[in-house]
């Protein structure tokens, strides 16, 4: 093993392969641009119910199927295009989770504020986001996460309810939530 393997790390990330290469890499690193953050938003609906580890293994033939996540492209999907993703045994084949990841491109088309910046702006203050000792002082939704999926919500969003969005909130860096002793977790 290499000395990057020996790291310490939040514990949910040694279980596989591709939860080391996502903890590492990607997990609570600042995300920004619309079509990322439409991605991160799809595929935190679709791991509902789910092993994240499923949507990791997945997440080439999503972005395959849901064009990039280019919200406008995602928008023109016909039910055509549901019907062909439903037989798409790449992905998680879902209808009310593709049907609302279309009505999303749509919506997000729709707002008045770029997504990632409206996002962004549920963002705690880290003075105000304790590191967590250990996974068990890792919470599942917070106030913002709540006030994110309301809005979310009132602006016609699906599959946004308020652990979606904390865990999106972990994922895209909007809050860090690397335990005191993993490697990644950066100094407050």
């Amino acid at each position: 093993m290499s000395d990057a393997d020996q790291r310490g790390r939040c514990g949910w990330a040694s279980a596989a392969p591709e939860y080391i290469a996502y903890h590492d890499g990607e997990w609570g690193v600042p995300l920004r641009g619309v079509t990322a953050m439409f991605e991160r938003l799809s595929l935190e609906g679709f791991q509902s119910g789910l092993s994240w580890l499923v949507i990791l293994r997945k997440r080439p033939a999503f972005r395959a199927a849901f064009a990039g996540f280019d919200p406008q492209v995602v928008a023109g999907f016909t039910d055509a295009d549901v019907a062909r993703l439903l037989t798409d045994a790449g992905i998680v084949r879902n209808r009310s989770k593709i049907e609302a990841t279309v009505h999303n491109a749509r919506a997000v088309l729709d707002l008045d504020t770029p997504l990632d910046e409206l996002l962004w702006s549920y963002a705690p203050d880290p003075a105000g986001h304790p590191r967590p000792a250990t996974l068990a002082d890792v919470p599942a939704i917070t106030p913002e996460s709540t006030a994110m999926a309301k809005e979310l919500k009132r602006r016609g969003l699906r599959f946004v309810g308020p652990t979606t969005c904390y865990a999106l909130m972990q994922a895209a860096g909007l809050v860090d939530d690397h335990v005191a002793d993993c490697w990644r977790a950066a100094p407050r």
